[in-house]
């Protein structure tokens, strides 16, 4: 039986309307967000990862899909920071690198509680089916900020921009299966304890 636990949110605002169930282990994912390939990476990223993930989005996409790949972002993350408060127990930092064909992509990561992001990287095309190129970068970022973590992500190299999208997606899922392995070192030298007010 799966005791891991599961973070369900749903986000409502006036451009779109998410919802996001996350386990952090291996089960069922279906992606449904009106935007092909997005979910198609989103699929990649939770299958690499070893998540259970279902995600759902009604956005405006008769403007663009600048709002449904943001709030998607930041919905997962605040699911994630739910599931995983802190990196206690973990190993807590993961870094991966991920061929697809021949494109080449690395990801660094922290569960640190401190969000930041930092991209280097561009594509050819400005869109990858009804993909936005320019809103991938965008949704990393919303998603780090959300899951209060620390992401540096690099496309090194590649000609086909769905190569180099794919291969960044599963840079970024090895890279968190690493730093979700459990680990009994501490996660930090601070010894810091952080109480959250909303809770008390």
């Amino acid at each position: 039986m799966n005791d891991q636990p599961i973070a369900t949110i749903r986000r409502t605002t006036a451009e779109t309307d998410v919802g996001v169930s996350l386990q952090l282990s291996p089960g069922s994912i279906d992606i449904n967000t009106g935007i092909g390939f997005f979910d198609h990476m989103l699929t990649q990223l939770a299958f690499h990862a070893g998540w259970s993930l279902k995600i759902s989005c009604k956005g405006d996409l008769d403007i663009d899909d600048h709002h449904t790949v943001e709030d998607v972002g930041i919905a997962l993350g605040i699911a994630f920071s739910k599931i995983v408060p802190s990196a206690k127990g973990l190993a807590r930092f993961g870094y991966s690198y991920a061929p697809m064909d021949e494109a080449l992509a690395r990801a660094a990561l922290d569960i640190s509680g401190r969000s930041y992001f930092v991209f280097s990287g561009d594509f050819s095309t400005p869109s990858i089916g009804s993909l936005s190129t320019c809103n991938i970068e965008h949704f990393f970022q919303s998603f780090a900020t959300n899951a209060r973590c620390t992401l540096h992500l690099d496309i090194l190299r590649g000609e086909n921009d769905h190569h180099r999208a794919e291969a960044l997606f599963k840079a970024v899922a090895l890279a968190f299966r690493a730093a979700l392995a459990p680990s009994a070192a501490l996660a930090s030298t601070k010894g810091e304890t952080c109480i959250d007010s909303e809770q008390t």
